[in-house]
């Protein structure tokens, strides 16, 4: 049965900390605001001062072959509902991997949440490799997109094979992994892929810093 949007942001909200103690703790930090801790990459991510997760791409990083440079969980995860804060520059581009297999290719052995400047697209010219998009699968419904150099929210369900996902506040994926994908792309193959792994953030290869914040998962 499919749970109306509205209540699914209501538990996260309750989750979050107006419902007792108890609840609010099945909630784990994946940030510990001082280190990477829990965390492992080879490129340059930086913790601030403020406690928020920092993109510094080296000079020279650039390209399609730096996947050893995006930054995992040391642990894996199988159903979850995450939630974070992000912001991103001018023609910002990363993404949200989760249920990695193989952190050398998360391309092939995960799924991956875009996260792209796509202020002022319009909706109907949103495809799966824009803000929202799940890559190679499905649109996102809406540009929720805020302007850049703004803080955006984003809550990502993972059950089974259902996916959902809000931007803003607002649902902009309710999808299942063996759906069709949208038109025009190859059949998807994401609900063969593992159904547990490792949660990542992508550096794109692109002399932008991405900045995250507050990023929480409460495991099902």
């Amino acid at each position: 049965m499919r749970v109306p949007f509205y209540l699914f942001v209501l538990n996260v909200i309750v989750a979050l900390g107006i419902a007792p103690n108890a609840t609010a703790q099945k909630f784990e930090n994946l940030l510990n605001g001082k280190d990477l801790s829990g965390w492992k990459t080879d490129g340059n991510w930086l913790v601030q001062k403020d406690g928020s997760l920092m993109i510094d791409p080296k000079p020279g990083q650039e390209g399609w072959n730096r996947f050893n440079d995006y930054i995992f969980t040391e642990k894996k995860y199988g159903d979850f509902i995450l939630e974070m804060e992000y912001k991103y520059p001018a023609k910002g581009n990363s993404g949200l991997f989760f249920r990695v297999g193989d952190t050398k290719n998360p391309v092939h052995t995960g799924m991956e949440v875009q996260i792209l400047d796509c202020f002022g697209q319009k909706d109907e010219t949103m495809t799966h490799h824009d803000h929202g998009g799940i890559i190679m699968f499905k649109k996102p419904r809406r540009n929720m997109s805020k302007k850049p150099g703004e803080w955006n929210h984003m809550i990502v369900s993972c059950e089974g094979h259902h996916l959902r996902v809000a931007i803003n506040g607002v649902e902009v994926q309710n999808v299942y992994l063996d759906d069709d994908a949208d038109e025009g792309l190859p059949p998807s193959k994401l609900s063969m892929r593992p159904m547990r792994g490792h949660i990542g953030l992508q550096d794109h290869g692109v002399p932008h810093r991405l900045v995250f914040r507050n990023i929480k998962i409460l495991e099902l």
